[in-house]
């Protein structure tokens, strides 16, 4: 059974914004995410582009990706544009942040 994109943001809701204490799924912090066998491609962005956690939210991503056997190799390409914000976070975020907007 081959690796699909649904079982890869299974292992990415495993990677908390430590700010947050929220997983970088739910935040909406993946824009793209693709499953090519073993190789698996991550575009993502952080909620400010100056966050002091993101080469460790981006490692954290890579990690979470890699422990699975089935995945070779990791790109993860962090982006700003465009830029984050709360409306793309999911429901269950919005409510674990007391989001009401």
């Amino acid at each position: 059974m081959s690796l699909t994109v649904e079982d890869a943001t299974q292992l990415l809701k495993q990677v908390i914004d430590p700010e947050l204490g929220v997983n970088v799924v739910d935040l909406g912090l993946i824009y793209d995410l693709q499953v090519d066998g073993g190789c698996v491609y991550v575009r993502m962005t952080l909620t400010t582009p100056g966050c002091p956690l993101h080469d460790t939210i981006a490692e954290g991503v890579r990690r979470a990706l890699q422990e699975h056997p089935d995945i070779q190799e990791v790109d993860v390409e962090l982006v700003w544009n465009p830029p984050w914000n709360p409306t793309r976070m999911s429901e269950e975020a919005k409510r674990q942040l007391f989001f009401f907007g």
